[in-house]
């Protein structure tokens, strides 16, 4: 083994997107071994890999860890990226539960089916517009800091980030009323670790198109 990180997922964002956002913003090398067919996926399942038939599922450190918070606690924890104290944790659980909360309707929008897609693209927008970005913007404001919790980097951060570029995939001037947030998404975008995972060329996905929706139906739908 070399030692890096193995991350077992299909070849698109997902649940896996944000351990790569966090391994990537830690500087940590990953390496991908992708599912391609539901053969991949059962494989996994029957040689006792997933603990609960799931994945993703991460190889690091002697253990195959699953369950999406599970593993970005660990990585967080791992590369001191979860805050200096109890209370500085709290927060962090706090906003990146928010962050999973919108993510999720955002993740699941390419796998709705088509009669509900305008009514569950509306529903995003207007949470992320009214619900969640206000509170992460008066955070930023009122803490007075360059970063969401204490003042240095967190998942918090990183995961924001993450969730505001993927809004802007689908609605570009949605920031204009949040002239915090877009400080802080130029901020961290330019922290050389994160830069870096932005270029063309990395392990960050690109959203994903009918292809990559029609294989992750086949994996675990059909």
């Amino acid at each position: 083994m070399s030692g890096k990180p193995r991350l077992h997922y299909f070849n698109g964002r997902g649940r896996m997107e944000s351990i790569r956002w966090l391994l990537a913003a830690a500087g940590v090398e990953f390496e991908e071994s992708f599912l391609e067919k539901k053969e991949d996926l059962t494989k996994l399942q029957k040689d006792g890999s997933l603990l609960f038939q799931q994945v993703p599922m991460v190889e690091i450190d002697g253990m195959k860890l699953v369950q999406t918070r599970a593993i970005a606690n660990y990585i967080a924890t791992k590369y001191n990226l979860y805050g200096k104290d109890m209370k500085e944790r709290a927060l962090i659980d706090m906003y990146v539960e928010g962050m999973f909360d919108l993510n999720e309707l955002l993740m699941t929008y390419e796998i709705q089916p088509a009669d509900k897609k305008e009514q569950h693209f509306a529903n995003m927008m207007d949470k992320a517009e009214n619900r969640y970005f206000p509170v992460f913007e008066k955070v930023l404001k009122d803490h007075g800091k360059d970063f969401l919790v204490g003042n240095q980097l967190s998942r918090a951060d990183v995961q924001l980030l993450e969730v505001i570029l993927m809004v802007e995939e689908w609605k570009p001037d949605i920031f204009v009323k949040f002239p915090v947030l877009q400080s802080f998404k130029a901020r961290i975008s330019n922290i050389p670790t994160i830069k870096k995972f932005l270029q063309p060329g990395s392990q960050r996905k690109p959203p994903s198109d009918d292809s990559v929706v029609d294989k992750v139906m086949k994996i675990f739908y059909s």
